[in-house]
């Protein structure tokens, strides 16, 4: 667990390197992480799913945390199937989306096995806590 601890504050990217944020399903990467992606590491505006640039978007804003299961379900098959890349999990759902750790950290519990995929400490601390 210790060397898949997504750093606090992302400020670079390293080669195979992936910038993991919360987006809406419109991709209008206004504000919070989702501007970060679009400003440094070439996320696209419109879209709001999906590898982009040296970025993934997992959309958080469309309702209540079912509704962002599938998007996490959907990344973590996707990290699977590319060990090239190491993901670089951010608080998704945890700022503008209004949501806690606690809520979202569960999603990401199929994730534990996937040795590509950092996330957040606040996540681990609550995943460790539940298993």
């Amino acid at each position: 667990m210790e060397n898949r601890i997504t750093p606090d504050c992302i400020t670079a990217l390293h080669p195979g390197q992936i910038f993991v944020f919360g987006s809406n399903l419109q991709g209008f990467h206004g504000g919070g992480a989702a501007r970060l992606a679009l400003d440094k590491w070439d996320a696209v505006w419109g879209q709001g799913v999906g590898l982009q640039g040296s970025t993934y978007a997992i959309p958080t804003m469309q309702g209540g945390v079912e509704t962002i299961r599938p998007y996490v379900d959907d990344f973590i098959r996707f990290a699977g199937n590319h060990p090239e890349m190491t993901f670089l999990v951010t608080e998704i759902g945890c700022g503008i989306a209004g949501f806690t750790p606690a809520q979202i950290a569960p999603l990401f519990a199929a994730a534990l096995p996937v040795e590509n995929i950092c996330l957040p400490k606040r996540f681990w601390t609550v995943l460790i806590r539940r298993s």
